[in-house]
């Protein structure tokens, strides 16, 4: 049985998905952007998303959309440590810190973060991977390049990620402290993001759990010609394939709807 350890938590990922829900706590996030600003905002969402199934929050603090303004390190910390502390100080749930800048990782995990989710793997900061293995910290390793120019495409988004875990084992980060995300709307065209959804179960080749990332983003956006506050059906479309596919995680805004979505489907693939 596949297992990942993630905080004191056992995740069972090869028979079920799990939820990983977004909480942004900047001013211009795509989606959200601005919502949840306030520490008393941020953690009234927490326990929103804690009730309606959520098993992992994810806290940004810097906005990776198309186009994004940089922040500094600083600024980083002191938008999500102190949401941290409180979700962990009040909830018994794991954390995760959207960040892939070391110092903001190591703030994080002091404040009592459980999980780095890097949009980098690795390779953006060197001191990343050190961090986490300090920190006896779990990762979710994503797919990125600076320049989307492919030869092979799915061949090489897997060989990039295989990158990033050989960084990651080459710090000593143990197997069941990794997954790995294909990066749905990072260095990929509209259709090769569809290409991703296609071939999800390719990255299942990695031997790792798959985290799946594409909730509200402009791949449905594109495809449905709506705007992000119309994008819950085309999320839940492409959630319904990622549990089919294998996917052990799905990082989404709308909670109650994709436990649903996730229960519906096991139910009818697995019987449970």
């Amino acid at each position: 049985m596949k297992q990942m350890k993630i905080g004191s938590r056992i995740f069972d990922t090869e028979r079920h998905a799990y939820i990983m829900g977004i909480l942004n706590v900047t001013p211009d996030s795509f989606s959200d952007g601005g919502s949840y600003v306030t520490h008393d905002a941020a953690l009234f969402r927490a326990e929103q998303m804690i009730r309606e199934g959520a098993d992992v929050i994810d806290v940004g603090g810097e906005s990776t959309r198309p186009g994004y303004q940089k922040i500094s390190d600083e600024e980083e910390i002191a938008r999500i440590a102190p949401v941290i502390e409180k979700i962990k100080a009040h909830f018994d749930i794991a954390v995760s810190a959207d960040t892939y800048k070391s110092r903001v990782a190591a703030a994080a995990l002091e404040a009592g973060a459980d999980l780095i989710n890097d949009i980098w793997g690795l390779k953006y900061d060197e001191k990343m991977a050190e961090v986490i293995k300090k920190y006896d910290a779990a990762c979710c390793l994503m797919h990125n390049r600076e320049t989307p120019q492919y030869e092979n495409f799915i061949e090489d988004c897997l060989s990039d990620l295989k990158e990033c875990i050989d960084i990651a084992k080459k710090a000593g980060i143990a197997d069941d402290k990794i997954m790995v995300d294909p990066g749905v709307g990072f260095a990929k065209t509209y259709e090769q993001n569809l290409l991703v959804l296609r071939h999800l179960e390719q990255f299942l080749k990695l031997g790792y759990p798959l985290l799946l990332g594409t909730s509200r983003k402009s791949v449905i956006g594109l495809t449905l010609d709506v705007p992000t506050d119309k994008r819950l059906a085309g999320t839940l479309a492409t959630t319904v394939l990622g549990v089919e596919k294998g996917a052990a995680f799905v990082r989404v805004h709308d909670v109650l709807e994709n436990r649903h979505a996730i229960r519906m489907t096991e139910a009818v693939l697995y019987g449970y």
